[in-house]
């Protein structure tokens, strides 16, 4: 075996030059799926409605009250603005607060009106407005029809189901099943109505921007109010910049009026209750002062009745100079006492609460005491502000999370600190309150000696100036607390409200509808015709004979347009027959290059029935022939015989009849039409035809053949099929193995290379046989001595014109033609 025809191992590698000639052999199929892709982007994008964003921007402020001074201290501001942002922007996103917003614009109940495709929102663009019994319980996800007769009057009608429905009630969010029957309904109803259903609960009001055109139908649902809650739970909530008190509010969707309207009432929600908590403690304050002037009141009014009943008995109206300056000593004491009570008392709640108590924000303000140690203020301030977070927190994570233990930490760390100061302070206030005993008990043993009437009405006035002090406090304390709470004003400061100023679409988004358009409408055909290839089992082109082998490729044998075999003999210059004249001139040059002379034997073989080697065999011997040189055409393959029908001779005689010893040599050989060229049949089907042609009979066939012929033409079974052709290779000069386009398995080639490799196959070439130059197969190119001719390149004076057969006739061709 030369060393240019070694064989290596074979490995296949994707053809992409191949690929994409294939590709572009589909280029209809491409138009095609471009043209569907980009209809149904334009379906979608003409039929999607548009969607809008709205935005609006405030500012998180640390307001500090003008009136916050150590003696009106009634809230507390810890943590400063970077923690009031973070609050703002996690409340913005909690589901309590949008449960605000939603039932504060009664978002669960739609407005619907028809649109060019389909029914659009129409929040604000109807002429009435639904103000919802939310006591009572709506049916919901079912449309309702609102049809207007006049200006005043409208008729509002359903469908209804027969079976189960579900309602809720918005107040308590509690939903409800109830049965209904199959009906339509259908009432009028007038502006103002209250109307009570069992489906709805509600009353129509005008719409004054917007005038009712007779006629006009529209229709209004309701929805699950937790559903809604958790859609507008999606509203975005950013900073401006990194650690900036500016945020910005901005929300995605179909009608810009309610998205307006959402934004606008979130921030106002939002700054209602930041304020609400602001005046959280100036609130309890009143609350608490107002039930103590209350009592004080009664104590006054009674003191002052006592005082006036007992001047008036005894005729007494004014004490003596003596007394006057003992009931100023003792008053100053009185009060002085009280208010060391008044605080030991506070601290002692103080203590309690923090001892007994889990929830801090309702810590008393140390400012009803009228404490103002720096300590206790400051740890009480700690407390309630940790307590606001850890509160605030239950929105945004499950109890038991990480952050609020962390919180828990930091409580119970300033608890213990403030415990500490409580102790110490009590104290220190318990001494003084006993020194301010000692005082009083000097004081009144002075009282004693005075007459018994002064003494009695000392002790009236002491106790009527003690209630009026008192009941003077607490009211200098209730005004403080009213004058800190009107002062206060809301952390949230609005820096561009919501509004509906034009624009704002940002969808749908048709380019992006158009670029999946085009990668779809791209890549399905792309997969398509990869898969074709990828599991396309046949050859199709010289490249893939190159790829799936090292042996060499002799020829390429054009798709012939007759029913006979008989291409070289009935059109000698049509493609095909110049394809052949090529394949000799190979044969020719490979015997030369053998350094044959005399007698030489072409054997014809492939993987499987249907490659062509009965007509290849015949037009090789035919072309050997037309050049005056004696050929003979032997049909070898005893299993199925086939070359004797196209010369129109018989097979009764043959091969089979000379390997028995039936006939000789002369006996079997036939003469056809054309000189030069002779043919010996198979014969009849032996029943061991392995056997006859491994018998010593076959070798003295050939060697007489030799000795009357120039050229012999073996044609043999397939090679992939049975064993008789690597009997009979033995004999051959050259060996043809024939592969036909798009017929032909890559698999055999695993075979045959295999064959060549072991030596047991020699001087083997490849013929294409049944070739088309279409894109859609690849590519063709001329190769060794048989390629070129055959596919018009050299104009009309070569080849013959060949009329291509129509559409029915190739049809009928084609099932003959498998036959070869």
């Amino acid at each position: 075996m030369s060393e240019e025809f070694e064989i290596n191992e074979t490995h296949s590698t994707f053809d992409f030059k191949g690929f994409l000639f294939k590709l572009l052999s589909y280029w209809p199929l491409f138009i095609i799926s471009f043209a569907i892709a980009f209809g149904i982007a334009y379906y979608i994008n003409v039929r999607k409605l548009p969607v809008y964003k709205m935005d609006n921007m405030i500012s998180i402020k640390d307001d500090q009250n003008p009136f916050f001074t150590s003696n009106t201290s009634l809230t507390f501001n810890w943590g400063g603005t970077t923690d009031k942002v973070n609050t703002a922007i996690i409340t913005l996103r909690s589901r309590s607060h949008n449960e605000k917003v939603v039932s504060r614009l009664q978002y669960f109940l739609n407005y619907l009106k028809d649109g060019k495709y389909q029914k659009i929102d129409a929040y604000k663009k109807t002429p009435f407005f639904i103000d919802v019994d939310t006591t009572q319980a709506q049916l919901l996800h079912k449309q309702l029809v609102v049809t207007f007769k006049d200006s005043v009057t409208f008729t509002l009608s359903g469908t209804f189901n027969e079976g189960s429905h579900q309602l809720q009630k918005y107040n308590t969010k509690e939903k409800i099943g109830r049965y209904f029957q199959e009906n339509e309904f259908s009432r009028d109803f007038k502006f103002g109505d209250k109307i009570k259903l069992p489906f709805f609960s509600g009353t129509f009001l005008p719409n004054p921007e917007i005038a009712v055109v007779p006629g006009s139908k529209y229709y209004f649902s309701f929805s699950n109010f937790d559903g809604i809650v958790a859609r507008y739970n999606g509203i975005r909530v950013d900073p401006e910049s990194k650690g900036s008190s500016v945020i910005r509010l901005s929300l995605n969707g179909l009608n810009k009026a309610r998205l307006v309207d959402y934004l606008n009432t979130s921030v106002a929600v939002l700054s209602e209750d930041m304020l609400e908590r602001k005046n959280l403690f100036a609130t309890k304050t009143i609350a608490f002062i107002d039930s103590s002037l209350t009592k004080k009141s009664i104590e006054v009014l009674a003191a002052e009745n006592d005082l006036n009943s007992y001047k008036n008995k005894n005729a007494i109206y004014d004490l003596a100079m003596e007394g006057d300056e003992l009931n100023e000593k003792l008053n100053s004491l009185d009060i002085r006492k009280e208010f060391i009570e008044r605080e030991l008392n506070y601290f002692n709640v103080l203590e309690n609460y923090l001892v007994g108590k889990s929830d801090y924000r309702n810590v008393p303000a140390p400012s009803v005491a009228g404490i103002s140690e720096g300590s206790v203020v400051s740890s009480v301030s700690r407390i309630v502000a940790l307590a606001e977070e850890r509160n605030r927190l239950q929105y945004s994570f499950k109890e038991g999370a990480p952050v609020f233990a962390d919180i828990d930490r930091r409580i119970d760390a300033v608890k213990v600190v403030l415990l500490e100061n409580i102790n110490s302070s009590k104290g220190l206030k318990t001494q003084e309150l006993a020194s301010v005993n000692r005082d009083l008990g000097k004081w009144e043993g002075q009282i004693r000696k005075l007459p018994k009437e002064q003494q009695e009405l000392l002790k009236i006035e002491r106790r009527y100036n003690l209630s009026q002090g008192s009941y003077n406090l607490f009211l200098a304390k209730r005004s403080e607390a009213g004058l800190v709470k009107a002062a206060n004003v809301s952390d949230v400061m609005v820096i561009d409200s919501a509004k509906d100023i034009g624009g704002g679409q940002v969808g749908p988004n048709t380019r992006l509808n158009n670029v999946m358009a085009a990668m779809f409408g791209f890549l399905v055909p792309f997969l398509f015709v990869f898969l074709i290839v990828f599991f396309d089992t046949k050859v199709h082109t010289m490249k893939d004979i190159e790829r799936l082998s090292k042996i060499p490729i002799l020829g390429v044998i054009g798709k012939s347009p007759m029913e006979s075999n008989l291409a070289v003999l009935n059109k000698t210059k049509s493609s095909v027959a110049e394809a052949f004249r090529g394949i000799r001139s190979s044969l020719q040059f490979m015997y030369k290059k053998q350094g044959l002379e005399g007698s030489k034997t072409v054997l014809v073989t492939s993987s499987v029935s249907g490659e062509g080697k009965t007509f290849c065999s015949i037009n090789i011997a035919s072309v050997f022939a037309l050049s005056e040189k004696r050929v003979i055409l032997v049909g070898l393959d005893l299993r199925k015989p086939k070359i004797f029908g196209d010369f129109k001779i018989n097979n009764d005689l043959g091969v089979v009849n000379y390997l028995i010893n039936d006939k000789d040599l002369d006996g079997i050989i036939q003469k056809t039409q054309m000189p030069y060229l002779d043919v010996i049949t198979s014969g009849p089907i032996p029943p061991n035809p392995s056997e006859l042609l491994m018998n010593e009979r076959m070798e003295m066939l050939i060697d007489e053949l030799k000795g009357k012929y120039d050229y012999i033409i073996l044609d043999t079974p397939p090679l992939g099929l049975v064993a008789d052709s690597l009997e009979l290779i033995k004999f051959a000069d050259a060996t043809i193995y024939m592969v036909r386009q798009n017929y032909t398995k890559k698999g055999m080639f695993s075979m045959i290379n295999e064959k060549y490799k072991k030596g047991e196959v020699t001087n083997l070439s490849f013929v294409l046989n049944f070739f088309e130059d279409k894109s859609k197969y690849g590519y063709g190119y001329g190769y060794g001595y048989g390629y070129g001719y055959g596919y018009g390149v050299y104009g009309n004076g070569y080849h013959e014109d060949e009329k291509k057969p129509g559409f029915l006739e190739r049809t009928m061709r084609f099932f003959k033609k498998r036959k070869r």
